[in-house]
């Protein structure tokens, strides 16, 4: 089986191993979608990360949903809300839920904190989605309220600072330490609170000049295993996000997960090295830093 983490003070214990499900909504059949995420639950995977579909993710959540229907207490269900203000946030969490066939998120985050339309006056803002999916979290709709994104990361050390916080997902991996750094720049005062932490983009992201799956991923694939470790050794993290489209790429990150060992300081100063090169070509291909 895989290895299993606490999230931060949640006391909840996930998979180290997550199955992020954007690709698989986008390029899989439902039927195709939910022997995969059946799969992978048989085999210890029990942290799922879902979106809706305008944010990229096609319909993920209404595969998941059909696995869901019948396995809902295995599962860790994650979800997002990518809206400003805390009525449309509300409304959205509610379809997520309808699509998942669920009455409730374990996980819900503010989604791409560092977009330009998540303005945070109105985000963090007595109307704003915050405020919104702290009521949700209050009628039972979630258990857990986080912040998630890939860059700005002045944002997130605001939210930590200003406001209650259960879990966070950001973009982590070696190239991108050269352009947002989440790791050293967010994540330490995160951990000192107890913040849950969960890494998403471990491989970079989707190349979309190529394509979409593990196969297609901005890190080349020789680097996939030194990245999978990299942010698994984060201090404080719980788990890892990734997405996988074929029963080839789960074995393949079951394996890793199974058989992790924490990166040691001369293997993450050489990976750093080779992600310093990649940054100058890639940039920051997330959005703004500040």
């Amino acid at each position: 089986m895989i290895p299993t983490r606490l999230l931060g003070k949640t006391g909840e214990r996930i998979s180290i191993l997550g199955f992020g499900t954007a690709a698989a909504g986008k390029r899989l059949k439902l039927k195709e979608a939910v022997h995969l995420y059946e799969e992978a639950l048989n085999l210890g995977v029990t942290y799922f990360d879902t979106a809706p579909e305008f944010t990229g993710y096609g319909q993920a959540q209404k595969q998941l949903g059909y696995l869901l229907k019948e396995r809902r207490k295995e599962v860790f269900l994650v979800t997002k809300c990518h809206e400003p203000y805390g009525e449309d946030a509300l409304k959205l969490l509610q379809r997520n839920l309808r699509e998942l066939q669920t009455d409730y998120a374990d996980l819900v985050f503010v989604h791409s904190v560092g977009a330009d339309k998540m303005d945070p006056k109105i985000v963090f803002g007595k109307r704003g989605c915050y405020a919104g999916l702290m009521k949700a979290k209050a009628k039972g709709l979630a258990k857990y309220i986080g912040f998630s994104g890939h860059n700005r990361q002045g944002r997130f050390v605001d939210a930590i600072k200003n406001f209650k916080v259960d879990a966070m997902l950001n973009a982590v991996n070696f190239v991108d330490h050269h352009t947002y750094n989440f790791e050293q720049e967010v994540w330490p005062l995160a951990a000192k609170k107890q913040i849950g932490l969960l890494a998403m983009k471990v491989f970079g992201g989707q190349n979309k000049q190529e394509g979409s799956g593990l196969s297609h991923s901005m890190v080349p694939r020789q680097f996939h295993e030194m990245a999978f470790r990299y942010a698994l050794s984060q201090p404080g993290i719980a788990s890892a996000a990734i997405g996988m489209v074929t029963r080839a790429e789960l074995y393949q990150n079951i394996k890793w997960a199974q058989n992790f060992k924490p990166i040691n300081s001369r293997e993450a100063a050489k990976l750093r090295a080779i992600g310093k090169d990649f940054s100058k070509n890639w940039g920051p291909h997330f959005g703004p830093v500040i």
